[in-house]
């Protein structure tokens, strides 16, 4: 499932990768769809049968036997159909999982977007959700209405072929309305799109800096602000499901027309002044025919506003489903080389470095350094380095290779970074670790203690989190962003304050987890709690622009600020112990 596709930005691409599966489907799909012609024949027989009972010309054990016949040619029908609709549900399935690795990969590896990426992610999985509904849709109907058509008309054009031509002649009718609508349909999700996108920001905002608008006098014109978005997302979505959902009665009204010809038509040929001489079997049969090939044709035109909506979504994500370089590799699929990480005299910043300065340090494999120091005296900066969000000068290196030399894909394989915006998406909690990869979610739910909590909750790793995980604690959503981080963990592990707003206690349990489970690692922790400093094995003291470099009592001896910053904390931790 995980193996590189080619042509991920093409929609053909998806169905090549799903081809065992799609043969299933079409064969089940065509004894499915064939045999649904069975239904009306058999209708019709056993109408003739009854009558013909009825005038004592046949038995009821005749009866007996048509229905006997149809009701195992039925369920002969039925399993195929069955056997179907799973083959199609798990091609779409498969077809989710797909874009969805290649959208996480794009977005984590090589996107660098100008938006929150939590956000970004949420948007994008809801087209990839559309996308595959509506490649569902349209294999679904494919067999469903376009196979079983083609079988209807057949047996149509046997029992009379002029009626069969004069009440399908309206059929083209609701293709040429579905057509006609195209354009509003697609202008109408779109306009959808776009103002869910809108409200999703929005509401984001609000959430984040709802104290800020209230400390400043403007929380009620934000209101105002997100309740005008909340009517327009409102407005908008009514107007597409209203294309969407409300357009199928005028379809079928449209296909419907032809029965009132079958009806009059068939009746002259029922009682001998018609085109064909039929009995009421041939009857009944016919119309039982024409009025499910006019339903299957309203599907039929549901199918072309459903893959429309689809395209609308496509169109998006595509930028994101790009074929990977020839000379990159997959990081998840790259064996772990544990990495020795050295600084020799670095100064950075994130535009010049000009922030800190004379940085050296050396972290090796099995060993957590604690990097710490004042507000703003640049612990995330240190962090930024090593994903390329900040410059540098002097000397970085990995394994003695220097850092600026590496391609992407290869500091990918090397380095794991969370940061300290968790940047959940708006899914559960098992996408969110996951990110489309095959992994032990309650393993790592559970180093990170979030089993607990959500035992606590009543909720399961499977329950939806919120927009940007605001049905979680702050320490909740820090822990989830670190279990997503260890799922797919690399070399280093860059870690910006995991530990937020989490208490002392299960901080202790995840430290220990850390030591004993990743001691193949190079792990490197950014935060402003030190409780646990005197436990690792190095710390890097960030002050006056540059960094002190030594073990926790060595910094206690010779760094006075680092001295008074510990106790500081130690005696706010007895405080509230």
């Amino acid at each position: 499932m995980n193996e590189p596709m080619k042509h991920p930005d093409q929609i053909a691409s998806y169905f090549k990768a799903e081809i065992p599966l799609l043969i299933v489907i079409t064969i089940s799909g065509l004894i499915y769809n064939i045999g649904m012609a069975a239904g009306p024949y058999f209708e019709g027989q056993l109408v003739q049968c009854l009558a013909d009972i009825l005038q004592h010309k046949r038995s009821a054990a005749a009866m007996v036997s048509i229905a006997g016949w149809y009701v195992g040619v039925i369920l002969l029908v039925q399993g195929m159909r069955a056997v179907k609709r799973f083959g199609v549900r798990r091609f779409a399935n498969n077809t989710s999982r797909r874009m969805r690795g290649i959208l996480y990969d794009h977005l984590i590896y090589t996107h660098d977007a100008a938006e929150d990426s939590g956000s970004l992610m949420t948007k994008a999985i809801a087209d990839v959700d559309a996308c595959a509904e509506g490649m569902r849709k349209f294999t679904t109907e494919l067999f469903d209405t376009g196979v079983v058509m083609i079988t209807y008309i057949v047996m149509l054009l046997h029992y009379d072929v002029r009626l069969t031509l004069l009440c399908c002649a309206f059929t083209p009718l609701a293709y040429l309305a579905a057509d006609r609508l195209k354009v509003r349909v697609t202008a109408a999700n779109e306009a959808y799109k776009q103002s869910q996108s809108s409200l999703n920001d929005d509401t984001i905002d609000r959430i984040e800096h709802a104290l800020t608008y209230r400390l400043f006098g403007q929380e009620q014109n934000r209101n105002a602000h997100y309740e005008k978005a909340l009517q327009d997302y409102e407005t908008k979505s009514a107007a597409a499901n209203l294309y969407e959902s409300a357009l199928a009665p005028l379809y079928d009204a449209i296909a419907m027309i032809g029965a009132v010809m079958v009806i009059y038509f068939g009746a002259r040929n029922v009682i001998g002044t018609g085109w064909t001489a039929w009995n009421l079997a041939a009857f009944t049969t016919f119309l039982s025919c024409f009025t499910k090939l006019a339903v299957k044709t309203s599907h039929a035109a549901n199918l072309f506003n459903a893959v429309q909506k689809a395209e609308v979504s496509w169109q998006r994500i595509r930028p994101f489903m790009a074929e990977p370089a020839a000379d990159d590799f997959d990081p998840q699929h790259e064996p772990l080389q544990p990495a020795v990480l050295s600084w020799q005299d670095v100064s950075c910043g994130y535009q010049a470095p000009d922030q800190l300065y004379h940085v050296s340090f050396t972290a090796r494999p099995g060993q957590i350094i604690g990097i710490t120091g004042a507000v703003a005296s640049g612990k995330t900066l240190i962090g930024k380095v090593l994903v390329d969000e900040a410059v540098y000068t002097g000397s970085i290196t990995v394994n003695g290779q220097e850092f600026r030399s590496l391609s992407e894909a290869q500091k990918c394989c090397f380095f794991s970074y969370m940061g300290h915006d968790p940047e959940l998406l708006d899914r559960s909690l098992t996408e969110n670790i996951a990110l489309g990869r095959s992994v032990d979610v309650p393993e790592y739910v559970h180093q990170t203690a979030l089993d607990e909590d959500l035992k606590n909750m009543h909720k399961t790793a499977a329950d939806p989190i919120g927009s940007q995980g605001s049905l979680l604690s702050g320490g909740q959503q820090a822990r989830a962003a670190l279990a997503r981080t260890l799922a797919h963990s690399r070399s280093i592990l860059v870690l910006d304050d995991p530990f937020a707003s989490v208490d002392q206690q299960t901080e202790t349990k995840i430290l220990t987890t850390l030591r004993t489970r990743y001691q193949d690692r190079t792990i490197l922790i950014l935060s402003h709690r030190l409780y646990h400093f005197p436990t690792f094995d190095h710390v890097l003291f960030l002050h006056d622009g540059t960094a002190s470099f030594a073990d926790h009592e060595t910094l206690m001896r010779e760094q006075p600020a680092y001295r008074a910053l510990f106790q500081k904390q130690s005696q706010r931790s007895d405080e509230h112990a």
